[in-house]
């Protein structure tokens, strides 16, 4: 289980000092990507968010006023963690003797031990007939594209293979199909096809069935 699975402090901050706003804010978002990821935009609530933050939920709507701009800035959180591991590994430029796709794909990844990432933005590529979520969602989506053209470099059809690769995952991980794995013939072989090399980490932190967030 990673240990990203539930709602912690900063392991840095004085236990015996209150939260400023911004320390609640980045734990409520951290709450909400768990409970958005497993329920999605419309089963999930403020209060299943606020139980699994350790706040109440007046407090969450104080901050950030309904549950569609909780689930907005919760968009904003993930594709912010998302960039941030893709230029922190497209970074090691030199430094590294693994081409630039393999870092890449490995900072993705790793990023199945921040619980509900990948799940949130999948949810919200499917609401883009609403009218608030869907315009976030597809900028969203367009500015990873766009880092692969212009910050990496790729042509479009390296993109293209790129992000499809990172949606099928997104959607192994939606369905659950790490239940079957190992019982599931035709899904252990796409597991083991995707995942050559993480697969033990991958099948560690990946959430099953039996969990919720």
């Amino acid at each position: 289980m990673s240990s990203d699975s539930t709602v912690a402090v900063d392991e840095t901050t004085d236990p015996a000092r209150r939260l400023t706003s911004d320390e609640r804010r980045r734990q409520i978002l951290h709450a909400a990507l768990m409970v958005f990821g497993a329920r999605g935009y419309e089963g999930a609530t403020t209060d299943e968010v606020a139980r699994a933050a350790g706040v109440s939920q007046p407090y969450v709507v104080r901050l950030f006023g309904s549950k569609e701009n909780l689930f907005l800035a919760t968009i904003d959180d993930a594709l912010a963690r998302l960039l941030e591991a893709f230029r922190a590994a497209l970074a090691e430029g030199d430094d590294s003797d693994k081409p630039v796709g393999k870092r890449i794909g490995e900072a993705y990844v790793n990023l199945l031990e921040v619980r509900g990432l990948h799940q949130t933005l999948a949810h919200a590529y499917l609401l883009g007939s609403h009218p608030m979520i869907g315009p976030a969602a597809r900028k969203g989506f367009a500015s990873v594209w766009r880092f692969f053209r212009d910050e990496v470099g790729f042509d479009a059809e390296e993109a293209r293979s790129f992000m499809a690769e990172g949606m099928l995952i997104s959607t192994m991980i939606g369905l659950r199909l790490v239940d079957d794995y190992g019982s599931d013939p035709q899904i252990t072989e796409l597991f083991r096809s995707c995942f050559p090399t993480e697969l033990p980490h991958v099948l560690d932190v990946i959430p099953r069935g039996t969990e919720r967030w």
